[in-house]
């Protein structure tokens, strides 16, 4: 998933938070199908895409100033001998304010990689790599076929797909979007990339995007069951580990929340509404530095994060709830200090280790509060958030 952390999210966790996601999230944790067609010869079609920018849905309109209505020389004139022409757009990606130019570049004598620039009024915003399959990395670059922007993994960020030839081999590149307080960007995706690239045939875009999701964009939907499909089957091409699924109550309605993650690293949740999958946790990293888990009070709406520093000398916990925005928010955030902190500093110096596990203090907001307060907080039965099927397994469910 994309690098980069939201602020606030419950240390130890992986990047990627789904987009909306509010700061002030636990500290440490990750950040967040509309239509969109491909432009290109491979496609048959010139076509290029445009973005709502405000949430990264993109439509099928034609960009104002495309390659097409351009021509190839002045293109290259403003971006480079190199560049792309009949694939370079402007158009709006949720990522950035306003619109920007995407300019692919074919390998050249100065710079033997394909690669992409997202330019926005002369300056480079960001340089993407071009991911090329490692079986196909000594074939001569051909051409690229097609490109199409659109969000791929539900987050409400968009993404890019393009159609690559190398020798006589065309493949599939997906790159996913990501915005977070270190900056925006686009990361590739391998696993997913080589999965559509071997089970799509012919390659093309409509054809890409109907192997997906029936060819329905976010907010189509007809059921949680046909949203969940189409997630969980594009969730495990994006990973070769073995990952795993339930469906699980957490919000107190009787559509249920979908769970997906690899146990013991890392978790998604995601939530339907009206035709619509929403990200509620995007590969929210645990088990290492001092993180345990997410974990819920079934259909209670509520949800816990333990995290901990010095062996367990402090203790972070994090209480949440599902809003009616369908994203997570924080609750309460309580600090524990199990040693006498005398000198106030918020963690154990060494004149104080001999006090640990023979204190125990509550703070919020900076101020002590009771363990009747904290008790408030803490009610209820809480499971870990954990798959517990197969793919298969689940996809049989959701029949």
């Amino acid at each position: 998933m994309p690098s980069g952390t939201q602020s606030g999210m419950p240390s130890g966790t992986q990047s990627g938070m789904p987009s909306g996601t509010q700061s002030g999230m636990p500290s440490g944790t990750q950040s967040g199908m509309p239509s969109g067609t491909q432009s290109g010869t491979a496609a048959g079609t010139s076509q290029g895409t445009s973005a709502d920018a405000s949430a990264g849905i993109m439509t099928d309109t034609r960009p104002e100033t495309s390659a097409d209505e351009r021509k190839p020389e002045e293109m290259k004139q403003r971006f480079g001998a190199d560049c792309i022409a009949e694939q370079t757009f402007e158009v709006e990606l949720s990522e950035y304010d306003g619109k920007v130019w995407f300019v692919p570049y074919a390998p050249s004598v100065g710079n033997p990689a394909f690669r992409m620039h997202i330019i926005q009024n002369g300056k480079v915003l960001k340089e993407i790599e071009g991911y090329v399959p490692e079986s196909l990395r000594e074939e001569t670059f051909a051409g690229l076929d097609a490109v199409s922007f659109f969000d791929v993994n539900y987050d409400d960020i968009t993404d890019i797909v393009i159609i690559e030839t190398y020798g006589n081999t065309s493949f599939a590149a997906v790159y996913y979007g990501y915005n977070d307080d270190y900056g925006a960007g686009f990361l590739s995706q391998e696993d997913l990339s080589g999965n559509i690239s071997s089970q799509v045939e012919p390659l093309t875009v409509p054809n890409i995007r109907g192997f997906l999701s029936g060819g329905k964009k976010n907010g189509e939907f007809s059921s949680y069951q046909e949203a969940y499909r189409a997630v969980s089957r594009l969730y495990d091409m994006e990973d070769s580990n073995g990952r795993t699924y339930d469906l699980i109550y957490v919000d107190g309605d009787d559509i249920p929340e979908l769970a997906a993650g690899y146990n013991g690293y890392y978790v998604s949740l995601y939530t339907f509404d009206g035709g619509k999958v929403y990200t509620l946790m995007d590969d929210w990293g645990y088990g290492a530095m001092g993180n345990a888990g997410y974990e819920y009070v079934p259909g209670d709406n509520r949800l816990r994060n333990y995290n901990n520093d010095y062996a367990g000398a402090v203790l972070y916990t994090t209480f949440m709830t599902v809003v009616p925005q369908r994203r997570i928010d924080i609750s309460a955030e309580i600090t524990t200090l199990n040693f006498d902190d005398v000198n106030g500093n918020g963690f154990p110096d060494e004149s104080e280790m001999e006090s640990v596990g023979k204190y125990s203090v509550n703070y919020m907001d900076g101020k002590e509060i009771s363990e009747e307060e904290y008790a408030s907080y803490n009610q209820g039965e809480y499971v870990y958030i954990q798959g517990k099927m197969s793919l298969e397994e689940l996809l049989e469910k959701l029949k």
